[in-house]
């Protein structure tokens, strides 16, 4: 009996756990399954308007002039008087540096006693052309004796009242009073030849006289106009040599900016200048704006873009030659254009709109920049799927998606 109920004892246990475990199971409350809820991405958006807008283009320049004067050393002396300093404001005719007078004296006075001398030298000719002339009255009288005595002692000759030596005496008299005749002929044949030599000679030593003098009138170098000094190369008491440098010159009112176009933009660019289109610019200046216009386009073009120089409209004074400034040049305008942020524009120029609360993607063609007037930038692009009313989404997603669930903030 013990034994038996050994054995029965263990098998009743798992037969009552059994079922207590089929009861639990059976009874235990049912369980709703977790339902799965699309998440909602909050943006904002931004509705637009397509309107005409001019793209704007960011440069680099450089202000030069195409009016530098540079002054250099009328001849070889010492400086004087300097009286200008680099950067300094000069108006037209103000003494800017002074060479040593003193150093061209010697050459002015050489060049002055040469001319006198020439000048006596024609007058001289020209008294000789006179004597030539009365002595050649002279020589063909004493010709016209010595031919009479010739043909005098031929006719005692043949009478044999002369001698032969008497004939030989007259002939020789003749032929030397021929001779004379001949030379005194020659001389004034010769003198228009010695005259025109004499007045080139005399031509060229006025020509250097006048430039000498020419040298000394501008050993006082004067401003030829208002403007800025760029640089003075000499100092007082230095010694320069003829054509040396002595200082630069510019004036503010015809300052330039170089700026390279690049490559892509210069057909655009040079189409509208060619057509007559204003093309204005700003110059950022110590946060100043100063105006400028693209006036033409370099001769010489290069593999990454062409120069285009611009004019100063206004506020030359604030450029100094050889600044390096940075400008937004305003492109030709665009129709159908919007302005967004460039956060707003993913790869390859892809853009969102909020349609029935979810993101639909679009291509859209990306124009240019212009700033919004807060120091900010926005890019402007053009769609045929972008109307009046739509509203972009200008949140930048990293997960952005087509169809993907979104909601503006109000």
């Amino acid at each position: 009996m013990r034994e038996a109920l050994k054995i029965l004892l263990p098998i009743v246990i798992l037969a009552a756990g059994f079922a207590t475990f089929k009861h639990l199971e059976d009874t235990r409350p049912e369980q709703e399954a977790a339902k799965i809820q699309e998440r909602i991405w909050r943006v904002e958006v931004q509705t637009v308007e397509p309107t005409s807008l001019a793209p704007e283009l960011a440069l680099y320049g450089r202000v030069e002039t195409p009016d530098l004067l540079e002054a250099a050393a009328s001849g070889r002396a010492r400086i004087a008087e300097v009286a200008v300093r680099d950067g300094d404001r000069v108006t037209k005719g103000q003494i800017l540096v002074r060479l040593d007078k003193r150093d061209f004296l010697p050459r002015l006075q050489q060049a002055t006693a040469e001319v006198a001398e020439l000048q006596a030298q024609i007058l001289s000719e020209k008294n000789r052309l006179d004597g030539d002339r009365k002595a050649m009255e002279q020589e063909r009288t004493l010709l016209a004796i010595a031919a009479d005595g010739v043909e005098r002692a031929r006719r005692l000759t043949k009478q044999r009242v002369g001698s032969e030596t008497d004939l030989d005496k007259a002939e020789e008299v003749l032929t030397r009073q021929t001779l004379a005749v001949s030379d005194r002929e020659t001389s004034m044949n010769d003198h228009p030849a010695r005259l025109a030599a004499l007045e080139a000679r005399l031509q060229r030593a006025r020509a250097r006289l006048e430039g000498i003098e020419l040298d000394f009138e501008r050993a006082e170098v004067e401003a030829p106009f208002d403007g800025v000094v760029a640089g003075v190369e000499v100092t007082e008491g230095g010694q320069v040599t003829q054509d040396a440098l002595l200082l630069r010159l510019y004036d503010p009112g015809r300052l330039e900016v170089r700026a390279r176009i690049p490559a892509p933009y210069q057909a655009e660019i040079s189409a509208a200048l060619a057509a007559g289109d204003a093309l204005v610019a700003n110059a950022n200046v110590g946060g100043v704006q100063v105006p400028l216009r693209l006036d033409r386009i370099a001769g010489e073009a290069r593999p990454s873009g062409i120069d285009g120089l611009f004019v100063v409209e206004r506020d030359a004074d604030l450029l100094r030659l050889g600044q390096m400034v940075s400008l937004r040049l305003v492109r030709p305008r665009r129709s159908d254009v919007v302005a967004l942020p460039y956060q707003a524009v993913y790869g390859e120029g892809r853009i969102y709109k909020l349609v029935d609360g979810r993101m639909r993607g679009i291509r859209a063609e990306s124009l240019g920049n212009m700033s919004d007037g807060k120091g900010g930038e926005r890019l402007l692009v053009r769609s045929s799927e972008l109307a009046a009313g739509d509203r972009v989404i200008v949140t930048h997603l990293p997960n952005a998606l087509e169809g993907l669930r979104v909601e503006a903030i109000r």
